[in-house]
Formats: C-alpha cells, sequence, structure tokens
C-alpha cells in the first residue's frame, strides 16, 4: 500500500492537469490509488511491485509490472497504467493513445475510479475524440455509484450543453450498466 507521502507525490504529477476537473479528481485519484492496498493476495505481488516502481519513479519497471495484469484486464491495473504510467505528461511514456482505452476498459467493467479520469478525458478531447456529452454520462454514472465529486464536476461542464444534451446524457448515464466481460 502506499503512504501517504507516496499518494500526495502522484497526486502532485502533472496528470491531474489532464483533468480539468483540478482538486476533485486529484482527491479521487488519492483515494482510487490508495484501494490498491486491497488487491487479491494473487495479484498482490504484480500490483505490489508495480506500485512500488512508481514510487520510486521508475515507470518502465511499474508498466512492465503492471502490463502483465492489465494483459489479464485487471482493472486496477489498467486503471494505475492508464492514469499514471500513460496518461501521465511528465512520463517519458506519456501516450494519450494508451492511456484512455485502459481507462475506458477499467471503467466499462465497474472499476468506479476510472470512471472520473475517463469522464477528464472526454471532457478535454485527450485520447478520446472530445465530448463533453460522454463526459457528463461517465459522470453520471460515477455519481450513481458515490464517487466523490461527480456531482461538482458535473456542474462544473453543465454550462457546456444544453438542456436537451444533458438530459441525454443523465439517460444514458442512468441506463448504462456494467459489462461482466
Amino acid at each position: 500500500m502506499l503512504d501517504g507521502r507516496a499518494v500526495r507525490r502522484l497526486n502532485g504529477s502533472s496528470i491531474v492537469r489532464l483533468l480539468r476537473f483540478r482538486p476533485a479528481a486529484s482527491a479521487v485519484c488519492a483515494a482510487s490509488i490508495a484501494l490498491v492496498g486491497l488487491a487479491p493476495s494473487s495479484f498482490a505481488s504484480s500490483i505490489e511491485d508495480g506500485v512500488k516502481a512508481m514510487q520510486a519513479g521508475d515507470l518502465p519497471k511499474a508498466e512492465k509490472d503492471l502490463q502483465v495484469l492489465a494483459k489479464e484486464r485487471d482493472p486496477r491495473a489498467e486503471f494505475l497504467l492508464g492514469l499514471y504510467i500513460y496518461g501521465n505528461p511528465d512520463s517519458k511514456l506519456f501516450d494519450m493513445s494508451k492511456a484512455v482505452p485502459l481507462l475506458l476498459d477499467a471503467a466499462e467493467r465497474g472499476y468506479t475510479p476510472a470512471l472520473i479520469p475517463l469522464a477528464g478525458a472526454y471532457a478535454d478531447g485527450k485520447g478520446v475524440p472530445k465530448s463533453v456529452s460522454e463526459a457528463y454520462k461517465w459522470l453520471v454514472v460515477a455519481q450513481r455509484w458515490n464517487m466523490p465529486n461527480a456531482e461538482e464536476l458535473m456542474g462544473q461542464i453543465a454550462p457546456q450543453l444544453k438542456p436537451d444534451e444533458i438530459e441525454q446524457a443523465k439517460a444514458a448515464g442512468t441506463a448504462y450498466t456494467f459489462k461482466t466481460k
């Protein structure tokens, strides 16, 4: 599990700039990275190795450690790779075309910490075509699952949408069900 100093260092990275949602997204990232310590024992060493490498600033090693689990579609590994390895503009491995598909897969399969960063990617058009309504949809899903700050973030992007677009995004987010495979 990450100690408080490591969480602050990761949250202080410029990845938060990816998310226009600033402090709210940072809080979600801190909470979600703390969840990694809850990994099942069969995967704990791989996740733990990847997190330790991230703490040490060795992103290539973290990528290598986490890719094993990401290939098995472990949503925790996909989230860490997508947000902190490929989604970090300060990383030599920065590549939004790799980051967003990992976040999307994790979010679609119910890994709720990926919801807000994914919404941020859609809102800013980073790694996906810009779609504020798609961002709003993912925030509605996040709100349904009680993710911190989801409602506040919805309020931040709502002025960019027409009332009918908001209603469509709300309907899509409310009707969304996570994939099981």
